[in-house]
């Protein structure tokens, strides 16, 4: 596994490589475009194993014969200390660092796992569905509520973004995962994506942004 936790500096970070825990449909237009529903009452929450993960900057292989892979980007949050059955204000101060992803999604083939009614972590957790960016440290960042993300693609705006738009604010979303999966430091937590999620193409040349603090640039093989 070609990964390991960095500081946007380059410093690595040392905590173990964990698992990644995701949560869907957590900006409102995004459900809209998907022509969905979530609830208000707790999140949509899925997992990545470790192999998920890549750095970012490492160019995107497209799984072949899978049908089409969809970008959706993702304020990625590092987590610091140990969080179970956590508050808010201790889920707040778990947080280590910030940074960006991709949730890498086979789209053609979560749909059909969905219309059998079968889980769909093959078309979420496939090795290296993760590309994972360095991390600010989060001292350096602005609040929780305030940060802004945007992705382009050959220079157009894709996907565009602020986590104050999130159904389930970062520290209340940590505090609903805590409940279910004890999260560990080095693990990560993906936070949803906000709408403009669409197929990849080879070729593509990606830049992502986390406000001012982190860019980063990729392509598609």
């Amino acid at each position: 596994m070609n990964y390991q936790h960095h500081w946007a500096d380059g410093e690595k970070i040392d905590l173990p490589i964990g698992k990644t825990v995701c949560a869907g449909l957590n900006y409102a237009l995004h459900i809209q475009e998907m022509n969905s529903q979530a609830s208000l009452e707790e999140p949509v929450l899925f997992i990545k194993p470790a192999t998920a993960l890549r750095p970012l900057g490492d160019t995107i292989a497209i799984p072949s014969g899978r049908g089409a892979v969809h970008h959706e980007l993702e304020i990625a949050v590092l987590i610091g200390q140990t969080l179970c059955n956590a508050s808010e204000s201790e889920a707040a101060q778990a947080v280590s660092g910030l940074g960006i992803a991709l949730d890498l999604t086979l789209r053609d083939l979560q749909s059909e796992l969905k219309k059998a009614g079968r889980p769909w972590e093959k078309s979420k957790a496939f090795d290296g569905s993760c590309p994972l960016s360095r991390f600010v440290p989060i001292r350096q960042c602005p609040p929780l509520n305030r940060l802004n993300i945007q992705l382009l693609i050959n220079g157009e705006c894709k996907q565009q973004g602020n986590s104050g738009d999130m159904l389930f604010p970062i520290p209340r979303l940590l505090t609903e995962i805590s409940r279910y999966f004890t999260l560990l430091p080095g693990d990560v937590v993906l936070t949803g994506t906000p709408d403009g999620v669409g197929p990849l193409a080879s070729g593509d040349v990606l830049e992502l942004s986390l406000d001012t603090l982190l860019k980063e640039k990729t392509s598609v093989a």
